[in-house]
């Protein structure tokens, strides 16, 4: 079976309202209360985007969203009333593609996700529609649009659904500083994403293309502004 979302919180009145919610708005969305059987419904079932409590009773979300990550490519949003940004830049740096600080508006919770479902189930397309010299040269590594992946000093690295959007768009845009709030408008298609967020999948862009991510040669930030995809070739 495939459902579009699973919600993950070991509160049951707000995971069993929140799928309610979203079905109710035309969101196919199950929900489980703890890790065990978040891991036993996605060894039988599929989804398109996580939204993933941190504090899970006995279990942690954050390692809940290691396992799913070593297998699953899908969206994972962090819910919690963890604030802390320490705990944001974790939950990202693991995998998480955004992190809901609660008590959240269910609306725009499912406006953000509306978004990265359309984001996630497209991403296919989009490599579909890639050409077949779809090889890109960005400093010393390459981008495969094909297959999604960061080709550097023989080792390959696919990107995450997030980060292959960004990365397209800065090649469209290549040699052209793009504002923060353009990336916000144009790649999550919402206003409601923090700088923290942007950052971190900045980063993860530049350990997969740069030779060294602490002085980045490809993407280079604007100071200020935003950032900058430098091409010379």
């Amino acid at each position: 079976m495939h459902t579009s979302v699973l919600v993950i919180d070991d509160e049951t009145e707000l995971a069993e309202y929140t799928a309610k919610y979203f079905n109710m708005s035309g969101v196919d969305t199950q929900y489980v209360l703890n890790a065990q059987d978040a891991l036993d419904f996605l060894r039988e079932n599929t989804c398109s985007l996580v939204l993933l409590d941190i504090n899970l009773g006995n279990d942690s979300g954050f390692e809940l969203c290691r396992e799913i990550r070593s297998s699953m490519d899908v969206p994972i949003f962090f819910i919690s009333a963890r604030s802390a940004e320490d705990d944001m830049l974790l939950g990202l740096s693991i995998g998480g593609d955004d992190y809901i600080c609660k008590p959240f508006s269910l609306g725009v919770l499912l406006a953000k996700v509306k978004v990265a479902l359309k984001r996630y189930e497209s991403k296919s397309g989009l490599e579909e529609k890639a050409a077949d010299d779809s090889i890109v040269h960005l400093g010393n590594a390459l981008f495969d649009m094909k297959k999604a992946a960061i080709i550097r000093d023989g080792s390959s690295a696919g990107l995450k659904a997030m980060e292959y959007k960004l990365l397209m768009y800065m090649l469209k845009n290549k040699n052209r500083i793009i504002p923060k709030d353009e990336f916000f408008e144009k790649i999550w298609e919402t206003d409601y994403v923090s700088d923290v967020t942007l950052n971190v999948h900045i980063r993860h862009l530049r350990e997969k293309i740069e030779d060294n991510a602490g002085d980045p040669k490809v993407i280079k930030t604007i100071w200020g502004v935003g950032f900058m995809l430098e091409d010379n070739n």
